[in-house]
């Protein structure tokens, strides 16, 4: 682990979630057809970004660096969850949240640690329909469903 970096990367990601918690206040507070407007998603996962992120500074403050270490970069590992990402946001509207979050969790689980293919697959169905009926029914809020082709069957 290299806490310098580690450091460095916390006050970055810090200041981008001070950042997003700035921004969602000027987001519209509602939007057509729900009750939870836009600027939700952005105050709360700027918050919590912002707070990981001071955690980790105070946890690279905390533990001395005790040798150095230099740790060889997985780039093939960063390159799949990589693309994932990239191509969740590029199907997020074309195959709906609960099918396009759960591919992605399934991708970047079994990226992260091969095997236990059905542990990944309970907790990524549970995730991804857990927050889209928490968002959509108990919230009132809108995220893309089901595609209609899908619905069909």
């Amino acid at each position: 682990m290299n806490h310098s970096f580690d450091r460095y990367a916390g006050i970055v990601f810090c200041a981008v979630g001070i950042a997003f918690v700035i921004g969602s206040t000027s987001i519209s507070t509602s939007a057509y057809g729900s009750n939870v407007g836009a600027n939700i998603f952005p105050l709360f996962l700027g918050a919590f970004l912002s707070l990981m992120s001071i955690r980790l500074i105070y946890e690279t403050f905390r533990r001395q660096q005790k040798q150095q270490n230099r740790e060889k970069l997985d780039y093939k590992r960063f390159g799949i969850i990589f693309t994932a990402a990239v191509l969740y946001a590029l199907f997020l509207e074309d195959i709906g949240f609960v099918i396009s979050t759960f591919l992605f969790l399934m991708i970047g689980f079994q990226t992260m640690q091969r095997g236990r293919i059905w542990i990944s697959v309970v907790i990524s169905a549970c995730f991804s329909y857990g927050v889209y009926y928490l968002y959509v029914n108990v919230l009132d809020g809108t995220l893309p469903g089901f595609p209609s082709w899908l619905v069909l069957f």
